[in-house]
C-alpha cells in the first residue's frame, strides 16, 4: 500500500453526513484564505481617500500579509500539538472575520492590526487545510487537492471581480469587503459539527516533526517560493509592463486578468495527474516550458501577442502552484510529516515571495526597462525546474532525527 495511504482517515466509519460536511468545510474554508486581502485592490482610490492613506501606507497593506505568512507558518507545527487541527481551523476563521472588521475602522493603526490578524489566520489556515486534505481524504489526494486549488483561485477572482460592481450597488466601499467577514463566519457552521473528530486527527497531525535535513523538503520548499516569487512579481508589474509596450490600460489589465483565469483547469488537472504518477518530473518540466514561453514572449514581443504571452505564464504559474501544494502529502507518509512540510515550504516560500515585487522593481530601476526583470525572471525558472525536478522524484521526506534523504 502507498504510505499516503497507510494511515485510517479520521472519516472512517463515520455517517455520510460527515463526509459530505468534511468536504464543504475543506473547500469553504478555502475560499477565504485570499478574497479578504486582494479585496483592496480594486477599491485602491476609494479605501486611500476614505483613510487618507499615501501609497506607501496602502502598498503596506498588501506586503504584510506576506509576512504575516512567512512568519506564522513555521509556528503550525508547534500550535497542533497544543490544539487539535479542526479547532485551530475555526479560530482561524473567526480571525479572519475580525481582521476584515477591523480593517473596516476609519483609522489607520486598526486597518494595520486587522491586517495582522487576517495575514497571521491566512496563514495557519494555509498550513492546515492541505494537510486535512490529505488526513480526510487520503485515497483522494489528487481530487481534493484540485478541488482545493480551485476554490482558492476562485475566491481570490470574486475578491477582485465583484469588488467595484458591489460598491457601486450599495454606494460604498465597505459593502464587498463586509462579504469578508461574513463568510467565514459561514463556514465555521460546517466546521463546527467536525469537532467531534478533533481527537482522532490531533494524533495524526500534532506530533512533532522537523525537515530542515531533508533535501527533499528544501527542494519543495524552494520549488514553493519560486513559484511564489514569480506569481507574486508578474501580477504586480505585468500591466506597467504591458502598458510601457504600448497597450492601453484595459488591454493591459485584460491580458493580466487571463493569467488567474487560465489557471483554473491547471489548478484541477495537476494534482489528479500528480497523484496517479509515480513522480511527476514531467509535470515540472511541461509547467517550465509553459512558464518560460510566457516570459520568453513577454520579453521578445509584448505588444505582438499579450493574452497569448500571459495566458501561458497563467497556465504555468497555476501548474506550479497546484503541484507545490500536491508535494506536500505526495512527498510525505502522514499528517504529522505533511503538516511540517506545509509549514517549512510556506514559511520560507512566502518571505522569498514577498522580495519578488521588489526585486523587479529594483532591477528595472537600475536597467531603465523591463528586458532584465523579465531576464531575472526565465533564470530564475531554470532554478524552479532544477527545485522541481528533485522535489518531484518519488522520494520521501525524512526527519531530522532520522538519516537524510
Amino acid at each position: 500500500m502507498s504510505p499516503i495511504n497507510r494511515f485510517t482517515s479520521p472519516l472512517q466509519n463515520t455517517r455520510p453526513v460527515i463526509v459530505v460536511l468534511a468536504l464543504l468545510a475543506l473547500l469553504f474554508a478555502a475560499a477565504n484564505l485570499r478574497g479578504g486581502l486582494v479585496v483592496f485592490a480594486p477599491l485602491v482610490l476609494e479605501v486611500r481617500t476614505a483613510l487618507g492613506l499615501t501609497a506607501g501606507e496602502f502598498g503596506l497593506l498588501t506586503t504584510l500579509p506576506l509576512i504575516c505568512f512567512a512568519v506564522i507558518s513555521i509556528l503550525v507545527p508547534a500550535l497542533t500539538r497544543l490544539f487539535s487541527s479542526i479547532t485551530l481551523v475555526i479560530a482561524g476563521l473567526l480571525l479572519i472575520a475580525l481582521g476584515v472588521l477591523l480593517r473596516l475602522v476609519p483609522h489607520y493603526s486598526w486597518v494595520i492590526v486587522g491586517t495582522l490578524l487576517l495575514g497571521s489566520a491566512i496563514a495557519l489556515l494555509n498550513v492546515l487545510i492541505p494537510v486535512l486534505v490529505k488526513v480526510f481524504f487520503p485515497q483522494r489526494v489528487g481530487l481534493m487537492t484540485g478541488l482545493y486549488s480551485i476554490t482558492l483561485s476562485l475566491g481570490a477572482g470574486m475578491g477582485l471581480f465583484v469588488a467595484v460592481p458591489m460598491m457601486q450597488w450599495f454606494g460604498d466601499w465597505k459593502a464587498p469587503v463586509m462579504i469578508w467577514a461574513i463568510l467565514p463566519l459561514l463556514t465555521c457552521l460546517f466546521w463546527l459539527p467536525l469537532l467531534q473528530l478533533r481527537e482522532r486527527v490531533k494524533p495524526v497531525t500534532g506530533a512533532r516533526v522537523t525537515l530542515w535535513r531533508s533535501g527533499t523538503a528544501w527542494a519543495v520548499t524552494l520549488y514553493m517560493g519560486l513559484q511564489s516569487f514569480f506569481f507574486y512579481a508578474v501580477v504586480t508589474w505585468l500591466p506597467k509592463i504591458l502598458m510601457e509596450s504600448g497597450l492601453d490600460p484595459l488591454q493591459a489589465g485584460t491580458a493580466t486578468a487571463m493569467i488567474n483565469l487560465v489557471s483554473i483547469p491547471f489548478n484541477l488537472f495537476i494534482p489528479i495527474l500528480a497523484a496517479r504518477m509515480r513522480d511527476q518530473r514531467s509535470l515540472v518540466v511541461l509547467i517550465f516550458l509553459l512558464s518560460f514561453a510566457g516570459l520568453a514572449g513577454l520579453w521578445a514581443a509584448p505588444e505582438w501577442a499579450p493574452m497569448l504571452w500571459a495566458s501561458l505564464v497563467g497556465m504555468g504559474a497555476g501548474g506550479a502552484l497546484s503541484l507545490a501544494l500536491s508535494f506536500f502529502v505526495l512527498r510525505t507518509q502522514d499528517g504529522v510529516q505533511a503538516t511540517a512540510l506545509s509549514a517549512m515550504a510556506q514559511s520560507l516560500g512566502y518571505l522569498l515571495a514577498s522580495t519578488g515585487p521588489v526585486v523587479l522593481a529594483w532591477v528595472h530601476d537600475l536597467s531603465g526597462h523591463w528586458l532584465h526583470a523579465l531576464l531575472l525572471l526565465m533564470c530564475l525558472q531554470w532554478v524552479q525546474l532544477f527545485c522541481g525536478w528533485k522535489g518531484a522524484a518519488q522520494v520521501y521526506v525524512q526527519p531530522d532525527h532520522r538519516s537524510s534523504d
